[in-house]
């Protein structure tokens, strides 16, 4: 009996650890994100730079929940967005989403340095933030 119920415990402790999932801190977003490259998807590939491209963007997010977008420094946008759990398009997983603009993207990466973004539609271009 001793030896069903340590299995039973150690089954337990070893499912909720698997089921423990990556996790983002929504403020971790808030803060100054300059436009390293683009890539495009499958249905669309290339590459975008500020040097290809001849402009620089850098976008905003401030913790009440706007989002202002530069480019060569003139704001040219500024709207609210929102940071969510949901399916992505490209492999029906649950990610961290964030919308904005009148677009959702796939939080591919966050940390103190990298933001990563991918759309969530079919064609999944890539965009990489730097601070």
């Amino acid at each position: 009996m001793k030896r069903i119920l340590l299995f039973f415990i150690a089954f337990c402790l070893f499912s909720s650890f698997c089921a423990t999932e990556k996790t983002i801190n929504s403020n971790a977003i808030v803060n100054t994100w300059i436009w390293e490259k683009s890539i495009g998807g499958t249905n669309n590939p290339y590459t975008a730079t500020p040097k290809t491209s001849g402009f620089t963007k850098k976008v905003v997010f401030t913790s009440d929940g706007r989002v202002i977008t530069y480019k060569n420094d003139v704001e040219i946008r500024n709207s609210s967005y929102e940071i969510g759990k949901g399916v992505g398009a490209a492999d029906n997983l649950e990610h961290y989403l964030i919308s904005f603009e009148g677009k959702t993207y796939v939080i591919e990466k966050l940390d103190n340095q990298n933001l990563t973004i991918l759309s969530n539609n079919s064609d999944a271009t890539r965009t990489i933030f730097k601070r």
